[in-house]
């Protein structure tokens, strides 16, 4: 099992002014030991479930090219881009800049969005949700379209566009790969089975983590996929790796989940030191994990 390295929250020790060099170190200790991925979240606003909106945030993608430079093998995305945030074509391009820049290292994790209150407050449109999963699927044809050679237009309800030029082309073939963030059965799930190469979920209880691989597969048969080629990821809250029991457990209950085909987690390092929490991470869960 891969581990990712999540950020989700910027309220660190040391204020504004060290939050670049903590990404920096952050990232270069997780690219060392050993982390699959290292995300950020797209949003513009802390959300309520980590701290009060006024807490620290930073736009995900400037994020990820800050950290792209200093280093070599983990993997970049966002965790997930909301599709509301930002034009189809102008998102294909962002996400192939960073994976022509990072030598080759970006993914696309993409969800419907939700969190209305951010939408309200800088103007952005947040339309109802059905049109947000028309726009997930659109938006998602777009990016393959300008991934590929090619460049004719892209016309769909929602976006229009003439010319879907994208040069260079990312350096991944046949386009850095899509994650589908959400457990919705019937359109979220739907829509990973027609556009993605991975789909992110929670960690719900065993019986129901079957169920939404069995929707799933029965979405690939629909839309003519394989199942096998759509990798399962998980978000999970990370255990002290300071305590070695906690650790066992914490392996022992990723154990269940690699059997049932998970094969990566994100873990969030929490607190207002995060650099000391993805050292010991790396140090004691990271390897743990590897072997399941």
């Amino acid at each position: 099992m891969r581990t990712a390295c999540s950020l989700a929250n910027f309220t660190w020790d040391g204020g504004p002014s060290q939050i670049g060099p903590s990404i920096i170190e952050i990232a270069k200790l997780a690219d060392d030991a050993g982390f699959s991925t290292l995300t950020a979240m797209d949003h513009w606003f802390q959300i309520e479930m980590v701290g009060p909106p006024e807490n620290e945030m930073l736009e995900g993608y400037s994020v990820l090219a800050f950290a792209a430079g200093v280093t070599q093998y983990i993997e970049l995305q966002l965790l997930v881009t909301g599709v509301t945030y930002r034009h189809p074509g102008l998102l294909a391009k962002t996400v192939t800049t960073l994976d022509v820049l990072s030598g080759g290292r970006a993914r696309l994790g993409i969800g419907a969005a939700w969190f209305e209150e951010e939408h309200q407050a800088l103007g952005v449109p947040f339309p109802p949700v059905a049109e947000r999963f028309e726009r997930l699927d659109e938006t998602m044809a777009i990016y393959r379209q300008m991934c590929s050679d090619d460049d004719g237009p892209f016309v769909g309800q929602h976006y229009q566009l003439e010319r879907t030029l994208n040069s260079p082309l990312p350096l991944q073939r046949p386009h850095p790969p899509i994650m589908v963030g959400g457990m919705g059965p019937t359109k979220t799930l739907r829509l990973a089975a027609r556009h993605a190469q991975a789909v992110n979920w929670f960690p719900v209880p065993a019986d129901q983590f079957q169920e939404l691989k069995d929707t799933l597969a029965r979405h690939c048969e629909t839309e003519g996929t394989d199942p096998a080629e759509i990798r399962i990821t998980m978000m999970a809250f990370h255990p002290d790796p300071h305590d070695s029991a906690a650790v066992d457990g914490f392996v022992e209950q990723m154990s269940m989940y690699a059997n049932l085909g998970v094969d990566e987690v994100f873990l969030s390092p929490n607190g207002p030191d995060p650099v000391a929490v993805v050292e010991a991470l790396g140090e004691h869960v990271v390897p743990r994990l590897a072997e399941l």
